[in-house]
């Protein structure tokens, strides 16, 4: 039965009364995260009353949570015994190369902001940040957190990206907006030769630059302080990527930036922007839709663009030869252009 339209019955609030509670099934996956349940399932301890010791809590809270994870499909149950989804087991088992626990945690901080979501619609467009998150208050410590739960799926979404696109044979990488510096990383580990630089905020940078030297890439990996939306870029680059920050901006940034890197482009260069678009018909999906409302909470001028919007920037510029592509499903779409030779 459609969610949006129940045919043959009388319509009821089901559906209405799982949105509105929601948050309850992101609270019990975020406290399964924080208190390693699923990294105690996977080493063995899979009854309630062996979770319940190593997570350190009662019995009966082992019991609540582990039937509550059975109900929502995280967890398999089979009599006593419980296991990990296979997705949970692949991504939320710490210690694993995969873990991406903190990126299921980067919500958890906002939730008191998302909790005043009107208040935040009611603001005016005079006071909306032009950059978003990306405030006064953003210092370096904040810059780390974030990176630190962004790297992991960071790094996954950079090497799907160089498994999808061939960089053979190009010379350098300018990354807008690049953060931890996943997509310069990979490239550099897989394309002896090519070098990349970063473009993000001076807090950001300096998280970067530890991401760099971690990685050992930093004889072919820089990291500039550089405000893509309105700073020069580079001129020197044959690749421009720009990655799971489009929401944050606003059409008219948007459509500014790409014609600054067409411009700043060299020819015969391409650009992926790779974002959280929404379909033509702007009806979903509902993760991009979401990214784009929660620039409300950001108090930003951001919000969820089209795949014919992000098609249409680029043609704007001057790019041809322009594809998208779907790059993570209901997630992420990557548009591709290049600059003629």
């Amino acid at each position: 039965m459609s969610g949006r339209k129940q045919t043959g019955s009388r319509p009821d609030t089901v559906r209405l009364q799982r949105i509105s509670k929601a948050f309850w099934e992101s609270a019990a996956l975020m406290s399964a995260v924080e208190l390693d349940a699923f990294t105690a399932i996977a080493d063995g301890h899979d009854t309630i009353e062996t979770a319940a010791k190593a997570m350190g809590i009662e019995p009966v809270n082992a019991e609540r949570l582990l039937v509550a994870l059975t109900a929502m499909d995280l967890v398999i149950r089979d009599g006593d015994r419980f296991a990990n989804a296979e997705d949970v087991d692949r991504f939320l088992v710490r210690g694993r190369s995969s873990y991406a626990g903190p990126w299921m945690l980067f919500g958890k901080p906002r939730w008191d902001s998302w909790g005043r979501l009107t208040e935040h619609l009611k603001v005016r467009e005079a006071d909306q940040r032009r950059l978003g998150m990306y405030d006064d208050t953003f210092t370096v410590e904040r810059a780390r957190q974030y990176h630190e739960a962004t790297y992991s799926i960071g790094m996954g979404a950079a090497r799907r990206f160089h498994k999808q696109v061939d960089l053979s044979g190009r010379h350098k990488i300018m990354d807008l907006g690049g953060g931890s510096g996943c997509y310069c990383i990979v490239a550099a580990q897989s394309h002896p030769g090519i070098r990349g630089e970063v473009l993000d905020l001076k807090p950001v940078v300096e998280v970067t630059r530890e991401y760099i030297r971690e990685n050992g890439v930093a004889d072919a990996v820089t990291a500039s302080v550089c405000d893509f939306t309105a700073d020069p870029l580079p001129t020197d680059a044959d690749v421009a990527i720009m990655a799971s920050n489009l929401p944050q901006y606003s059409r008219p940034i948007i459509a500014s930036v790409v014609r600054r890197v067409f411009d700043a482009l060299l020819p015969g260069g391409e650009f992926h922007l790779i974002g959280e678009m929404l379909d033509p018909d702007g009806t979903g999906p509902l993760a991009p839709a979401l990214w784009g409302l929660s620039e409300a909470v950001n108090r930003s001028t951001g919000l969820a663009h089209t795949v014919t919007d992000c098609i249409g920037y680029l043609e704007a510029a001057g790019f041809t030869r322009i594809t998208a592509s779907e790059f993570i499903p209901e997630t992420l779409t990557r548009v591709t252009g290049f600059k003629a030779g």
